[in-house]
């Protein structure tokens, strides 16, 4: 992976997605986001959940006011022509796949599954050890 799309990635997943949701900010997440974009999640009972993500999905994320800002710990981001996946991990809360799509130059956030780490088998740990 060249370092012009790594960095592109990775701006579609922390400049956009992520401070958009730490900074209540709707339209900065539905900028990461394509417009036919899904999700499919593992709640924390272990229920399967999916649903297309919208301007209301932005607008309840921008909405959350946890305790502090998210802060995700990168586990992987890979690279095949005009598709990437990132896997990120939420401290001891969520894990979470994100794959993105390059249209018309910009790299898109087309589907976002997450489970529940509690939920994951090991070998994960939420501290990475």
């Amino acid at each position: 992976m060249n370092r012009i799309d790594y960095d592109a990635i990775l701006h579609t997943i922390l400049h956009l997605y992520i401070d958009g949701y730490n900074e209540h900010d709707a339209k900065k997440l539905g900028s990461a986001f394509h417009k036919d974009a899904w999700i499919f999640l593992f709640d924390k009972e272990g229920n399967f959940r999916n649903w297309h993500i919208d301007d209301e999905t932005f607008a309840m994320w921008a909405k959350d006011e946890g305790d502090d800002p998210i802060q995700p710990r990168i586990i992987s981001v890979s690279q095949m022509g005009d598709i990437a996946n990132v896997q990120l991990a939420f401290g001891d809360r969520w894990l979470d796949c994100h794959n993105l799509a390059r249209i018309d130059g910009v790299w898109k956030i087309t589907n976002k599954t997450a489970t529940y780490s509690g939920l994951a088998s090991p070998p994960w740990s939420p501290k990475g050890e």
